[in-house]
């Protein structure tokens, strides 16, 4: 990486933890930037899940008073969790690059138009009569699958499922997904560790960014509107989902 590389991944972390904060897919930023600075999709996937981990950690935190109340859910779902995170990126590692190149352009296409529709997805989330154990395990387990495979609009999944089967108010709703989606970026960067998939120096500046980024979610989030932040990824997702798409079967 040169100097010019490093300071915009270092911006495009922050980017990615701000947004995170604010609106979820943060990931739409930082993942289309590596791809255009030459790194293979695989790669910048893992670099950019490995990344995210600090800023993950610190977005849970943050939340710790209204994960108190939900303790006895927590060890049978983060449980779920990691078994998904360890399938997702068994698969990621395991599966041809040219399937997740191919795959990629729809899974950010599908991310944006999440971002799209997340108002419409919090106004449907209403507290359930009581926990609907079944589906709700299974919904998790399929969306700490996809956390491990692409780790692009996870939380959002995790925020829309939790609301369908879960007995909690939204922002303990809102806890949950952050601490899943910690646990999920956790065990799958541990995987690419062990399995020593990970450019470090990508890693690297994405970490520092998003520390950064997200510390600076908050306070931006109290004062600009969300709407500007999701019409910015909704559509700089849906040029990325373009242009992978391009550059995957020109």
């Amino acid at each position: 990486m040169d100097a010019l590389q490093i300071v915009v991944m270092i911006l495009a972390g922050a980017g990615a933890g701000l947004i995170n904060t604010v609106v979820g897919s943060g990931s739409l930023v930082t993942y289309p930037v590596m791809v255009m600075f030459g790194l293979p999709p695989v790669s910048a996937n893992i670099a950019n899940t490995v990344g995210l981990v600090p800023g993950s950690i610190a977005g849970s935190w943050g939340y710790r008073r209204e994960l108190a109340a939900l303790r006895p859910l927590l060890l049978r779902l983060g449980a779920v969790a990691v078994v998904g995170a360890l399938i997702g990126a068994f698969l990621l590692t395991r599966l041809p690059s040219s399937v997740f190149s191919a795959v990629v352009p729809f899974l950010i296409l599908f991310a944006a138009l999440l971002v799209a529709f997340q108002p419409r997805i919090a106004a449907a989330m209403k507290p359930v009569d009581g926990t609907r154990w079944h589906p709700l395990l299974i919904v998790v387990l399929l969306a700490s699958i996809y956390g491990g495979y692409f780790s692009a609009a996870q939380g959002i999944i995790l925020l829309g499922v939790l609301g369908l089967y879960l007995k909690a108010g939204l922002q303990e709703q809102n806890g949950l997904k952050n601490l899943l989606q910690t646990l999920v970026n956790i065990v799958a960067a541990i995987f690419f560790i062990v399995s020593g998939h990970i450019d470090w120096a990508y890693a690297g500046c994405i970490a520092v960014g998003s520390v950064v980024g997200a510390l600076a979610g908050a306070w931006v989030a109290r004062r600009l509107p969300a709407k500007f932040f999701r019409i910015f990824i909704v559509v700089f997702g849906v040029a990325m989902a373009i242009y992978m798409d391009w550059r995957t079967f020109s």
